[in-house]
């Protein structure tokens, strides 16, 4: 089992993974459930040499790639997002939260990302989901997956501003 101890709550949606990935016919080993715990306890879009650095405090020869698989693992079964505008990761805790499974449909998230402390607050507007995806069927194209990524200020940015 892993040697890196965890948040109760980050433990909660660690178990919730791995049901969800049992469900799917896929296993969420010891790195995987590591490099997961890591995004979730961060807090925040954690980068990928982030990881590695905390990773490495339990497996000392953890190298990249390791950690690359790892979430290309959890990207795939829906555990993450990467946010592209910071080239970082955040759990997904709305199929942690088991409210969705975010890797069988068209998941529809959106990032506000605060330029003031750097906060990403997920959404889950199917209302933005759906104006997508019937704006790209009437030129033929099919939404498989979509990223929205909006950059502001929190309201504690804009108030303290």
């Amino acid at each position: 089992m892993t040697g890196l101890s965890f948040a109760d709550r980050t433990e909660t949606w660690l178990d919730n993974a791995e049901r969800l990935c049992a469900a799917r016919g896929s296993r969420l080993t010891d790195l995987r459930r590591q490099v997961l715990g890591l995004v979730l306890d961060a807090g925040r879009p954690v980068g990928a040499y982030d990881l590695l650095d905390g990773l490495r405090t339990d497996k000392k020869s953890a190298a990249p790639p390791t950690v690359y698989r790892a979430l290309d693992f959890l990207l795939e079964q829906g555990l993450i997002h990467k946010i592209e505008r910071l080239s970082a990761f955040v759990g997904c805790t709305h199929a942690l939260d088991g409210t969705r499974a975010c890797g069988d449909h068209p998941h529809a998230a959106q990032f506000l990302i605060c330029t003031g402390c750097g906060q990403v607050t997920e959404l889950d507007d199917h209302g933005i989901l759906h104006a997508l995806v019937d704006a790209t069927r009437t030129i033929g194209f099919t939404v498989r997956h979509s990223t929205v990524e909006a950059e502001g200020l929190c309201a504690a940015c804009r108030d303290a501003a």
